[in-house]
């Protein structure tokens, strides 16, 4: 029910434009020739949509600023695919649009589908960690699909520590189950990405929402590796809930 806006940007290069203006002015139609063809294929399917062409230096600050300009909920980009090493973290351009974003952000892996069998949420005891649920559980509620919560307890992790984790997602079970939610709760241990990554394809859940630690400055460009990971790895997409 939410408005979509599509946004594509052009990088901007002066000194090359100048030289080739012709290539610039057809880089530039064939972009809005893909703008339109998307503009139409989502109106077909009922959905209130627009579309924008910017040309841009930096295209992170170009998406960040359409976001800020229409007040966007969500920022969905898409993610390449990469080698077995470079999938182990975000490219620079993503980890820039969800460190800077002004909400919350969805990275997608190509060939990924829209989720239709549920959706994984970790969370690590923090404040942050209940947001991510709560947008989990909201999310799941919209789309009628089954909920999983997962902390992941690291080795050499206090007793105490562990019992706060198990605290913590039995309670948010409860409340996501309050709602009607089918909602299982799960601790596991070890690596916190790769456990969650582990959860994701035992149960067949093709949603994974996470927080994120960035804040303001130069700290938000600084997510937590677990985040960035697990986006790396995943092949299913990945929403990143924003403390702002």
């Amino acid at each position: 029910g939410a408005r979509l806006v599509v946004a594509r940007i052009i990088p901007t290069d002066t000194q090359h434009d100048a030289l080739a203006p012709p290539r610039s002015h057809e880089t530039s139609v064939a972009g809005q020739g893909d703008l339109d063809g998307l503009e139409k294929r989502a109106r077909e399917a009922g959905v209130d949509a627009s579309v924008i062409l910017r040309h841009g230096v930096d295209r992170h600050q170009e998406i960040v600023a359409i976001a800020q300009e229409f007040k966007a909920g969500l920022l969905v980009i898409g993610r390449r695919e990469r080698g077995e090493l470079a999938r182990l973290m975000m490219g620079d351009a993503t980890r820039k649009v969800v460190g800077l974003a002004p909400c919350n952000v969805m990275v997608v892996p190509r060939e990924a589908q829209a989720p239709h069998r549920g959706l994984l949420v970790g969370t690590d005891g923090s404040g942050l960690g209940d947001q991510a649920v709560l947008a989990a559980i909201e999310l799941a509620g919209c789309c009628d699909l089954p909920l999983t919560i997962a902390t992941v307890a690291v080795p050499g992790q206090s007793d105490d520590r562990r019992k706060e984790g198990v605290e913590t997602v039995q309670r948010l079970q409860g409340e996501a189950r309050e709602r009607g939610l089918r909602t299982d709760a799960t601790t596991e241990e070890g690596c916190p990405e790769r456990a969650l990554l582990d959860i994701a394809h035992r149960d067949r859940r093709d949603l994974i929402v996470l927080g994120s630690h960035g804040r303001t400055g130069l700290n938000r460009l600084l997510m937590g590796s677990v985040s960035e990971r697990v986006i790396g790895g995943a092949d299913c997409p990945v929403l990143v809930v924003k403390d702002v």
